[in-house]
């Protein structure tokens, strides 16, 4: 009992270092990315520089650059310039390393476990975009379709493969009509087709059935919130609101509830 014990607290370790270094890369490439699709000329390369303060631009050392660490012992400052570094950069490790310390504590350390880590962190990422940027890139979208098609090929997802492709035909299908039909009737966009395509990611991953469950959680989660921010915000009914955040928690609390 007790080895199974340790055994517990390692993968617990693990899954907390892996989530925190995880974090750490979703911080760069939701800074990054965008950066680059809307400035392709001079936006930032978002895998091959190394870490820079936004600030002085002076490169940060590898000591500076351990997940959420080398803020608290920066006090959230550049090391240079001393400018302030925004308190986003950890609270996405945090967030990061609790979402992958769930993982950890609803599977065994196996493919699936991976799995879910990967898709955890890719909708974290595409999350964080979204609401930042209103920006769903295919950069990471169709990566993930492919890696749900792929896992179902091996049979490591809950499923089979022709519901996944099911769920991928009809999670794109669904949205793109909604989305042209709007346009044709307002003459204005009222979806993206990168929601289109990250329903059409998590099809994959979850089959074509839960599917109307995630549009519905999904669409409940948006308009609690535009209804929240209306009342203590005054937000106008008029912004958009992000709908890849809410697609994402619907579809990841959904992958949960089926591999448990």
């Amino acid at each position: 009992m007790k080895k199974q014990g340790e055994e517990l607290h390692m993968e617990w370790c693990y899954g907390l270092i892996a989530g925190l270094c995880a974090g750490s890369v979703i911080n760069v490439i939701a800074y990054r990315l965008p950066q680059r699709l809307l400035n392709p000329d001079t936006g930032p390369d978002p895998f091959p520089s190394r870490s820079h303060c936004p600030g002085c631009k002076n490169i940060l050392y590898w000591y500076d650059n351990i997940p959420l660490l080398s803020w608290l012992l920066l006090r959230g400052k550049c090391r240079h310039c001393h400018q302030s570094i925004s308190i986003r950069y950890p609270v996405i490790e945090l967030i990061t390393a609790l979402l992958s310390l769930v993982m950890c504590s609803l599977l065994p350390f196996t493919p699936l476990l991976l799995a879910a880590l990967l898709l955890s962190w890719t909708l974290l990422t595409l999350s964080i975009i979204d609401i930042r940027d209103y920006l769903l890139p295919d950069a990471l979208s169709l990566p993930l379709l492919w890696g749900g098609l792929l896992l179902h090929c091996f049979a490591l997802l809950p499923g089979t493969l022709d519901a996944a492709v099911s769920g991928a035909v009809a999670g794109y299908t669904s949205l793109a009509l909604l989305s042209l039909g709007y346009r044709k009737l307002r003459h204005t966009d009222a979806l993206g087709m990168g929601d289109a395509k990250l329903l059409a990611a998590l099809g994959a991953w979850l089959g074509w059935e839960p599917l109307s469950i995630v549009l519905i959680i999904a669409c409940c989660g948006g308009l609690l919130f535009g209804l929240i921010s209306r009342i203590l915000w005054q937000r106008s009914f008029s912004r958009p609101i992000a709908f890849g955040p809410w697609l994402s928690l619907a579809g990841i609390s959904l992958f949960i509830n089926s591999i448990i």
